[in-house]
């Protein structure tokens, strides 16, 4: 009898352990696996994408694992779309170039902000503070686009404003305008300033091409990437390139990761904020459903916060924040001087015309 109770004992016990097991696993969530995506991104954002805290907030809490491949803004909108998910251009004018190349119109949102700015070098900025072209305000060093462009439609040398050192015209290089936004939009800055401040029209846009193309017609080769151009500029020296039009976030964010190099070159580099200025906005394209969850995971708080932090892109929430952390001396709090940018046929017209 006792044995026989034993037996029923312990097939209660098994009875209850099974219950407990299934209760367990249904309640356990299943893990789901990643979704990948997989599009084009301007090589100003990788560091982003290669952001070990970011990837995981990403995947732990959206199950999203971002794949790219570097494209130029406008060279991502004309490049094969198959398997792609996404497009993460400099701006929203390779959006609009979307929507009109494809007859689309894809679920977007602009995840970041970057002012377009100049940078140059202690040799070069001391002499165009004496012409007056540059001015320091609060620690911060500001040039006027209407007098920095005209030494350059005046053709004037290096040697014309006391830096016989360096040889050639006054130029500021930049990317191709027809394949990086960088680029794309310094020129929409040039013409702009050449139309007296205001937008270039379908109106005076030829007016506007005969002068532009007078300055880019000194510049010669010209790269296709903001980032690989950024670089070159940090290892050669002064004589090279004098001044580059590019991303603020670009130094930000080099100086959070490389802050040994960054002590050793922050005496040399400096950075100047056009005025007038324009914003890049880098605007997320899904290119499909699955590239939507993309919107959602880049818009997470935290990962806007570590964007600003580590990489130096300005968020909607952080337009205007705290900029001492990144140890870079001279970085504006608030961009406020800034211009729009010409239409997008406008810009295509002036683009083509100055090749």
């Amino acid at each position: 009898m006792k044995s026989k109770n034993i037996k029923y004992i312990g097939l209660v016990i098994l009875a209850l352990v099974m219950v407990l097991v299934v209760v367990f696993t249904r309640a356990k969530p299943e893990k789901k696996e990643p979704v990948y995506l997989d599009g084009y991104l301007g090589g100003e954002k990788i560091g982003i994408f290669e952001d070990d805290e970011i990837a995981k907030i990403l995947l732990d809490k959206y199950g999203v694992v971002f794949d790219y491949q570097k494209a130029g803004s406008y060279d991502m909108i004309v490049a094969d779309h198959t398997n792609r998910n996404y497009l993460f251009p400099a701006s929203q004018a390779p959006l609009e170039l979307y929507k009109k190349t494809y007859q689309k119109t894809p679920k977007s949102e602009i995840i970041y902000n970057t002012p377009l700015v100049i940078y140059s070098r202690p040799l070069v900025v001391k002499a165009l503070v004496q012409k007056g072209v540059v001015s320091q305000k609060s620690g911060v060093y500001y040039v006027d686009m209407n007098q920095l462009t005209q030494l350059m439609l005046d053709g004037l040398t290096w040697a014309d404003i006391g830096v016989p050192e360096l040889y050639g015209s006054i130029v500021v290089d930049t990317t191709d305008p027809s394949a990086s936004n960088s680029g794309n939009m310094f020129a929409a800055l040039l013409a702009n300033i050449i139309n007296g401040g205001q937008p270039v029209t379908a109106a005076n846009v030829d007016e506007v091409a005969v002068k532009l193309k007078k300055i880019y017609d000194k510049l010669g080769y010209m790269q296709t990437s903001s980032a690989d151009m950024f670089s070159q500029f940090l290892k050669i020296g002064v004589g090279a390139n004098p001044m580059i039009a590019g991303y603020e976030n670009q130094l930000l964010e080099f100086a959070v990761s490389n802050p040994d190099t960054w002590n050793a070159l922050k005496n040399e580099i400096i950075i100047l904020y056009p005025t007038p200025t324009v914003w890049s906005t880098h605007v997320y394209i899904a290119l499909d459903k699955a590239g939507e969850a993309g919107i959602e995971a880049l818009l997470d708080s935290e990962v806007q916060r570590l964007s600003w932090t580590h990489h130096g892109f300005r968020t909607g929430a952080n337009a205007s924040q705290e900029t001492g952390q990144f140890n870079v001396n001279g970085v504006a709090k608030e961009v406020t001087s800034v211009t729009q940018l010409p239409d997008d046929a406008v810009m295509e017209q002036l683009i083509e015309k100055i090749k």
